[in-house]
């Protein structure tokens, strides 16, 4: 290239300029002696943000006594170029706010700050740009470069979202009971035949035939609690009740030989728990009572400590008392019978039928558990909505209808199900998997408040925690949070909170041998200088990605080794 004359001519000029600057001139010139570096280099993005931390030190004598110097720090990429907040200094006889430099003994100097990342940062340059003022002159140094390129590790976090299914509480046998109550005449434990014509009697033996017939039912046993009224003597009701107890087994005894239902060990079978007086049900019955004394009289009976002596009472109080006698006493002379009995449930293969074909006769739980029994993803779907539309206040059906959607990436539609099944009951499942969505649209602050409020789902929702953290670069949280799920993300965590053994570790564990875990195995090795592994993970990587090739090249997490790239 020529040089013109006009080129000469304003050399020149800019010369005679920086030299009628008098001490600018000179700080121009010696400007490599404040030794200016900027920290971490390359620079690397966190939290969306690029940090700097610029370090230096004005030499003695360098610093005129009345110069004002504003220093820059800018980051110039293709396509713009970002601006830091500008740092001024000072010498001690000038005007202005700035820090002061000494300009015998010189001072060291630090500055921090942060701009927003922008794409295109990864290559480029940080310069200081400087400007001074000596009184009425001014002059504009040569921009001086401290640091090359931004990395860009922490955006390979992957969406790996741990979105949660609402379980069922599916049970194949169910326990339940049947219910009966035998009365007795007073001081009697035979079973009059009146008793045997009441209506909870006769269910009872129904119940016995219909167990019978049925396979899926299976009586476990029997329990009888029997007591006798607080009138009698103390050691007669405890042998009455005994009596009373085996007098109400023996119907159902009875019954089951009538059906031919045999138990293994009748003994075990046909429990008897005589209880003896019912003074606590006497109790009881006295305050349901319309009678208007009950207080006192419950008053004066509960002063006799000798329970013999409260019998003979109560014999009398009933003589005047005629509800008593009538109603009150005759109740407590009773067996309750307790039948025990299982009910089996439908088989999968049943319920992987009918929970397609006649899905309406299925509960909550048996819809919810049917859809478990299915691999392919359309046919879950199908019954998560079969069990939406026969039961849609159970806002399981609603939420596990959007994870269905969400695997089959219809994120809008997902969205809308977890949203209803959240209206229908707030839960911590659903509340997760809106936090997963809002994560995955950018919204950092919802996906945590989502969170915040579904901790009782469980460490998924710790993990999910943990990815948003680090995008938010709080990386020691993030692995935290992360527990010991041996995943790539948890491994960039460790990678950029500085602890390259435990990513390593974490990815031998990992199986993961996509072409994206190759890559970060790449900048694990780099980082811990292995070389050759640097260049044999980048190559796995390439051959099952193309596209990261190009990445690679321009990653300045290879800066030491992109001479021996060979793809």
């Amino acid at each position: 290239m020529k040089t013109t004359i006009f080129q000469v001519f304003s050399f020149v000029a800019f010369a005679l300029l920086l030299s009628a600057c008098g001490g600018l001139g000179k700080m121009e010139k010696h400007i490599e002696e404040l030794n200016a570096k900027a920290e971490p280099e390359p620079l690397i993005v966190r939290g969306d943000m690029v940090e700097v931390n610029i370090t230096g030190r004005f030499p003695e004598k360098y610093f005129h006594k009345k110069v004002v110097v504003e220093a820059t720090p800018v980051l110039v990429y293709d396509g713009g170029e970002s601006v830091y907040p500008k740092q001024g200094y000072q010498g001690e006889d000038a005007a202005g706010n700035y820090e002061v430099i000494p300009y015998e003994a010189g001072k060291s100097f630090s500055y921090t700050e942060s701009v927003p990342f922008e794409p295109g940062m990864e290559n480029s340059t940080l310069e200081l740009r400087i400007s001074g003022t000596k009184g009425n002159q001014a002059a504009t140094f040569d921009p001086l470069p401290v640091g090359t390129g931004v990395i860009t590790t922490p955006y390979l976090v992957q969406s790996d979202d741990m979105f949660l299914i609402a379980e069922d509480n599916f049970q194949r046998v169910l326990s339940y009971t049947k219910e009966a109550t035998v009365n007795y005449a007073y001081n009697s434990s035979s079973v009059r035949s009146s008793e045997l014509r009441d209506q909870d009697i006769k269910d009872m033996a129904e119940f016995v035939k219909f167990a019978a017939e049925h396979d899926s039912i299976t009586i476990t046993g029997t329990n009888v609690e029997a007591y006798a009224s607080p009138e009698g003597e103390i050691t007669l009701n405890e042998d009455l009740a005994q009596e009373r107890a085996e007098s109400a087994n023996k119907i159902i005894a009875k019954e089951m030989k009538r059906r031919k239902i045999a138990p293994e060990n009748a003994d075990a079978f046909y429990m008897n728990v005589p209880k003896g007086e019912d003074w606590e049900g006497f109790k009881e019955l006295m305050q349901q009572s319309s009678i208007e004394d009950k207080e006192l009289i419950l008053s004066v009976l509960s002063m006799y400590s000798d329970k013999n002596k409260r019998e003979q009472e109560i014999k009398n109080i009933s003589k005047t008392y005629k509800e008593i006698e009538k109603d009150i006493l005759p109740s407590l002379r009773r067996s309750q019978i307790v039948v025990n009995y299982d009910v089996e449930g439908y088989t999968d293969a049943e319920l992987i039928d009918l929970s397609k074909s006649n899905p309406d006769i299925l509960t909550i739980e048996e819809l919810l558990f049917a859809a478990t029994l299915f691999e392919n993803l359309n046919d879950k779907l199908e019954v998560y909505e079969n069990a939406e539309r026969v039961h849609p206040n159970d806002y399981r059906a609603a939420n596990n209808v959007g994870y269905c959607l969400m695997m089959q990436n219809k994120m809008g539609e997902a969205k809308s199900q977890f949203e209803k099944a959240n209206n229908l009951e707030s839960n911590a499942v659903s509340m997760n998997n809106l936090g997963c969505i809002a994560r995955l649209e950018g919204d950092r602050e919802k996906a945590m408040e989502m969170f915040n409020g579904a901790s009782a789902a469980g460490s998924a929702v710790n993990y999910n925690k943990g990815i948003v953290m680090i995008q938010t670069g709080d990386y020691d949280s993030a692995i935290s949070n992360m527990g010991n799920n041996n995943t790539f993300n948890r491994a960039l965590a460790q990678v950029l909170n500085g602890d390259v053994s435990g990513a390593k570790s974490t990815m031998d564990a990992s199986g993961d041998d996509s072409a994206i875990a190759d890559y970060l195995r790449a900048i694990i090795a780099a980082r811990n200088n292995s070389g050759a592994d640097v260049l044999s993970n980048l190559t796995k990587a390439v051959e099952k990605d193309g596209s990261l090739a190009n990445k690679a090249k321009m990653d300045l997490e290879f800066r030491n080794y992109k001479d021996q790239f060979t793809f």
